[in-house]
């Protein structure tokens, strides 16, 4: 067990996509990728891949799906591409506005991570490409349900409070299920997921709902935590 003087004050804990990254855009260009390539039958057996791969796995697997919907089209070279537009992505452009300066206001208060869901290759690939590994100085962790992997994240990263930040307001709950007043959640209204009614009713709130991530820059984390240097 960690001592106190061990852990730093607050540990502010990132997602990636929707959060500081609009992956809902990414998604909308692979789909006209996969259109204008292969046509919108085609289009839409990949993304029947994808979702049957994500309800088995637990997280999103693009490549995965590629592995599967080229099975389809094993006469057709042109499916090998596939992977390297996925790859080759620019991730950067899709950053949110302000997404990275968030993340950078955070520091004056803790040490900043990236806590996401996702496979072993693509995942790690758009946060390198995007910028936001070097942002929070290489400290990633990717799980395939992060809300489960809470220990191992504490025993990573001690700290007397964490702020998760996250576009999805079931895991903040379930997060803050396990780690009560040791957490502090911030909900991000953006992409799909957050902005999805039906899914969201019953939740209870999060500490904190901002519009965009670029709003966190204008917060005192030291006085919404309670934590004083």
């Amino acid at each position: 067990m960690d001592s106190l003087q061990d852990r730093v004050d607050i540990v502010f804990l990132f997602d990636c996509d929707n959060t500081l990254l609009d992956n809902d855009r990414v998604h909308d260009d692979l789909d006209s990728h996969l259109r204008d390539i292969f046509g919108a039958a085609e289009a839409a057996r990949y993304w029947r891949d994808f979702e049957s791969l994500r309800t088995a796995l637990g997280y999103a697997d693009y490549l995965g799906a590629v592995q599967r919907f080229r099975l389809g089209r094993q006469q057709d070279p042109s499916v090998l591409h596939l992977s390297g537009f996925l790859l080759d992505y620019p991730f950067a452009d899709r950053l949110y506005p302000g997404a990275l300066e968030a993340v950078k206001h955070c520091r004056r208060w803790g040490t900043t991570v990236i806590l996401s869901d996702g496979d072993a290759v693509f995942q790690p690939r758009k946060l390198e490409r995007s910028g936001i590994r070097d942002a929070v100085e290489g400290r990633v962790l990717i799980y395939v349900h992060k809300e489960l992997m809470l220990d191992e994240v504490a025993r990573l990263f001690p700290a007397r409070r964490y702020v998760m930040v996250d576009d999805k307001l079931r895991l903040l709950a379930a997060m803050k299920s396990v780690l009560a007043d040791r957490l502090f959640t911030v909900f991000p209204r953006q992409g799909h997921y957050a902005t999805d009614a039906a899914g969201n009713a019953g939740l209870p709130p999060a500490d904190l709902d901002i519009e965009h991530i670029a709003d966190l820059a204008t917060y005192d984390f030291g006085t919404l935590t309670g934590v004083t240097r």
